[in-house]
């Protein structure tokens, strides 16, 4: 069984592969005080049952990430880990000023979305997490660079912490665009204020590659990440939603830097 593992920096989902199959997922918090011996713990509970063979890792946390390290030497030092960092198989072109620069989570996601989506066209990943990453991929498979804008928890809780009157919300759909009050203005804005910044950026970027690539394919548009069900219901340019995104990525880097073969299949979509 491979265990594979996405540290962001609000959440950390863990997938567990049979094969090519994503046969069970967990959420929990990340926690960049957690040492390599309370992560044991807590994935160990998560396991019970489990046996793992392989681990496949990316993590946008450096203190998460040593921590894990440490996990890893100690828990897992007799079975293959791959950790996606410079060096890495992953067989995406990194077409950007500074590759450096490049969370692994994207990296990831782009080789996912080429697999799983790309076939015809360029791909958009976006990824609702603590901040809402735009990721362009060409045809071939590379990553282009694309867009970061502020996340929509972190947007709500900036705007309850500096407005006195205003408050944190709980994040569904109202009945209206037009709220009739405190709290029903503060879900349409939210809501589909986010969906209109994805709608936004996302035909912008398409503009750009349909003079990048006149010939190629229409783009696929996926959604991925933790808060993509608050505006996949709304956005009008978001093609499919793959919720394991990251973690069928992960699969793939592992199967390209251990010699085995397969690609994972999507679990979930949306079209």
């Amino acid at each position: 069984m491979l265990l594979t593992i996405d540290v962001g920096n609000t959440n950390t989902v863990l997938g567990a592969f049979d094969g090519d199959q994503l046969i069970r997922s967990w959420r929990v918090k990340t926690d960049p005080r957690d040492t390599a011996d309370e992560l044991w713990l807590q994935y160990h509970a998560l396991l019970s049952g489990i046996a793992i063979g392989g681990l496949s890792i990316c993590s946008t946390v450096p203190a998460s990430l040593r921590e894990i390290r440490n996990m890893v030497l100690r828990y897992f030092s007799d079975i293959p880990v791959t950790i996606v960092e410079p060096g890495i198989k992953t067989g995406v072109p990194l077409l950007v000023d500074n590759p450096k620069e490049i969370g692994a989570d994207r990296i990831v996601n782009t080789l996912a979305a080429h697999t799983l989506y790309g076939s015809d066209g360029p791909c958009i990943v976006v990824d609702f997490g603590t901040s809402t990453n735009f990721d362009v991929v060409s045809p071939k498979g590379e990553f282009l660079g694309g867009a970061l804008a502020p996340g929509i928890e972190i947007s709500v809780d900036a705007l309850a912490a500096r407005a006195a009157q205003l408050r944190k919300v709980e994040l569904i759909k109202p009945k209206s665009v037009i709220g009739k009050n405190t709290v029903e203005a503060l879900q349409s804005g939210t809501i589909y204020g986010f969906a209109g910044q994805v709608d936004g950026l996302v035909t912008r970027i398409i503009e750009e590659l349909e003079l990048l690539y006149p010939s190629a394919g229409q783009t696929t548009v996926i959604a991925t990440g933790g808060l993509a069900p608050l505006v996949i219901g709304i956005s009008e340019t978001i093609d499919t939603y793959e919720p394991d995104l990251t973690l069928l990525g992960l699969s793939m880097v592992f199967n390209r830097n251990s010699g085995t073969t397969g690609a994972a299949e999507p679990t979930e979509r949306k079209n």
